[in-house]
């Protein structure tokens, strides 16, 4: 069950899905939407090395990126008020003050479910350092996300990615209790290149947790790992949205997101539903 969503409105062409994403929800979980504008100052005031006497240039230079973000968030911001108005949906807008990704993990405190471009962050520069940003994101709580990508798609088919470890098997309980799309045809796919006779036996107990819940599973043990079958898998049965998990204690450690992670993030072209 969804009852509060939080959005990102980064500007982007990534924007435009999420917040039809946002509005599908809200509608079908009568649910109330918290849009965060996403503009980070550092994104725009590097220009890179000034020569010298080329500081009036350079300050153009900034001035005119500010200008052109500040106008696409604005943008964003009216066509998200305009289409929850339009379909009768509580919605507000929270605008950042100072780095907008911790505001986003204030609000997100408070959210049932996070709704995000997150692919943008890389392809068109809302941030200056966007794996750190992910990282940010996450690293303070920020899940489940939902990130879009640059396409909208109904959702009638899952990809769960399950490797029978704690972080894939969370992910899935908690996309199964939201229950976002209630009639969505699911396929949990075990990925290890290694054939081990625990795999059958993990997929089954997963299988049997979501037909406790009302589902009915597909289940699928592939032999290659899960950054290179995900995304492949998921084109070859064309499913609709990826439920990927990642490691918390990985994460802090490491101090990056896991490779499949942040290469299915930067990769894919259809949603992603994050969770740990």
């Amino acid at each position: 069950m969804i009852r509060t969503i939080l959005l990102g409105l980064g500007g982007t062409p990534f924007t435009d899905v999420a917040i039809e994403r946002a509005v599908e929800l809200a509608r079908q979980h009568k649910a109330i939407i918290t849009g965060v504008t996403v503009v980070n100052p550092s994104s725009y005031a590097n220009v890179g090395p000034v020569p010298v006497g080329g500081g009036a240039y350079a300050k153009r230079m900034r001035d005119h990126r500010r200008e052109e973000t500040e106008a696409a968030v604005a943008k964003a911001t009216d066509t998200f008020l305009a289409r929850c108005r339009t379909g009768g949906i509580p919605a507000r807008v929270e605008k950042e003050q100072g780095d907008p990704f911790s505001l986003m993990a204030q609000r997100a405190r408070f959210s049932d479910v996070t709704i995000f471009g997150l692919r943008s962050l890389f392809d068109y520069g809302i941030t200056a350092e966007p794996k750190a940003s992910l990282i940010n994101l996450v690293a303070q709580g920020v899940r489940p996300i939902i990130a879009v990508s640059e396409r909208f798609r109904p959702i009638r088919k899952a990809l769960i990615a399950f490797n029978g470890k704690m972080p894939s098997a969370k992910a899935m309980r908690r996309f199964i209790q939201l229950n976002p799309w209630p009639d969505i045809e699911l396929e949990i796919v075990h990925f290890n290149p290694q054939r081990l006779a625990e795999d059958e036996r993990d997929l089954q107990e997963a299988a049997e947790f979501c037909q406790a819940h009302g589902f009915t599973a597909k289940t699928t043990v592939r032999y290659d790992s899960p950054r290179e079958g995900i995304l492949a898998h998921a084109q070859e049965t064309d499913a609709d949205i990826i439920v990927m998990g990642n490691g918390m204690r990985r994460l802090l450690i490491r101090k990056v997101l896991g490779d499949t992670v942040l290469e299915t993030i930067q990769n894919a072209d259809r949603p992603l539903f994050l969770a740990q």
